[in-house]
């Protein structure tokens, strides 16, 4: 009713105090419509703090959708999808009834219609409106799948940073230099401890992002399905999950948060290395850590490789030419993170940068330039 009476008044859409001051406004005692409206609202709220954008962003509903004894991620995921459809029903219902009922009140039945299409409901779960264009119903829900396995990725990886906790709702860790952080706050799936996750092309280390993912969907949802779980999460990611978080899980993240990122990805110029270091746990030690545990291990275990191959190549027989393929491979990215480690890492290293979280990303994230992937705008 609103719209239609704007586009008289300010067909320009100017919004402002003027025109919207200006609409007629028809006494409706007996219009029962604020039952509805807060209705309306509570699953609008809850709608919003399902996704970690909102500050009252609790824990991902998924994990929970599902009543069944054992369940999986599957099954807990088409519970959530027949939540959502049931949310969009109920909304679609209450939004068209308080138009019926406005639409009586001012004797406007000849010229409105009470209908709402379902591209209307604002509802980040109805994939209609999130994704609208010119989509397929099923093309949307497959999108729909693939940000919801993308938004449990990231908040696993939350929960290995430390942000979030499977024993407790809401933000947990939040602060600065890692100061207060408490492991104990941790104990159904353990945070990282120094908020360092390498994300690299194998599992070089303990707490390879990858096997933390799979780790993750073991506690949740049970070690004896995570074959199924992990295929289920892969069909949706559309890729394996090490291929997605090495190639696509950044971009998301700074969708997801504006290119303001709350994980900084330490990344080498041609991506021989990469580790996420979450903002709220960095400290004027953290790229000492990077260096030390992280990079200076990785060149080792490197070198061993290298010699091994080499030794295979030797021996020759069947798969040189693979074998001589990785030994290139690793020959190109020792020359890479050697020199990154000489002019960029050990000089960041030495100077134990502090930053005030006060000062935003926008002015913090350029202070470490050379050692942090490429973000447009910083």
């Amino acid at each position: 009713l609103v719209n239609h009476f704007l586009s008289a008044l300010s067909p320009t859409l100017d919004f402002h105090e003027g025109p919207v001051g200006r609409l007629p406004y028809l006494p409706t005692s007996g219009v029962q419509s604020v039952p509805n409206a807060r209705r309306c609202m509570e699953r609008a709220e809850a709608d919003w703090d399902a996704y970690e954008r909102s500050w009252d962003f609790q824990s991902l509903p998924l994990l929970t959708a599902s009543t069944d004894p054992t369940p999986t991620l599957e099954s807990s995921y088409t519970a959530w999808i027949t939540q959502n459809r049931d949310t969009i029903a109920e909304m679609k219902r209450l939004e068209e009834e308080n138009n019926r009922l406005f639409i009586d009140a001012y004797g406007l039945a000849d010229e409105l219609t009470p209908d709402v299409p379902i591209e209307q409901i604002t509802l980040t779960v109805n994939p209609a409106y999130r994704y609208g264009g010119k989509l397929t119903e099923e093309e949307q829900w497959t999108r729909f799948r693939q940000d919801t396995m993308e938004e449990l990725v990231s908040y696993a990886i939350g929960c290995m940073m430390g942000r979030y906790s499977l024993d407790a709702p809401g933000l947990i860790y939040a602060h600065s230099g890692n100061e207060g952080f408490d492991p104990s706050q941790y104990t159904t799936f353990p945070a990282d401890d120094d908020g360092i996750l390498p994300l690299l092309d194998d599992e070089w280390f303990a707490d390879d992002v990858t096997v933390r993912v799979e780790e993750f969907l073991k506690v949740v949802w049970g070690p004896e399905s995570l074959t199924e779980n992990l295929r289920f999460l892969e069909e949706g990611l559309g890729k394996p999950l090490r291929k997605y978080l090495l190639n696509d899980f950044w971009k998301s993240h700074l969708q997801t948060y504006k290119k303001r990122p709350i994980y900084w990805l330490v990344q080498s110029p041609k991506k021989g290395f990469q580790a996420l270091i979450y903002l709220h746990r960095y400290s004027k030690d953290t790229f000492n850590l990077v260096l030390n545990d992280y990079l200076r291990p990785y060149l080792s275990k490197l070198r061993g490789r290298r010699e091994t191959v080499q030794q295979q190549v030797d021996a020759g027989g069947r798969g040189v030419g693979a074998l001589q393929k990785e030994l290139s491979m690793i020959e190109n990215r020792l020359r890479e993170l050697e020199s990154w480690e000489r002019e960029v890492l050990l000089p960041l290293a030495q100077q134990r940068i502090e930053i005030n979280l006060d000062d935003g990303v926008k002015m913090n994230y350029p202070k470490f330039a050379g050692a942090l992937a490429m973000v447009p705008g910083l």
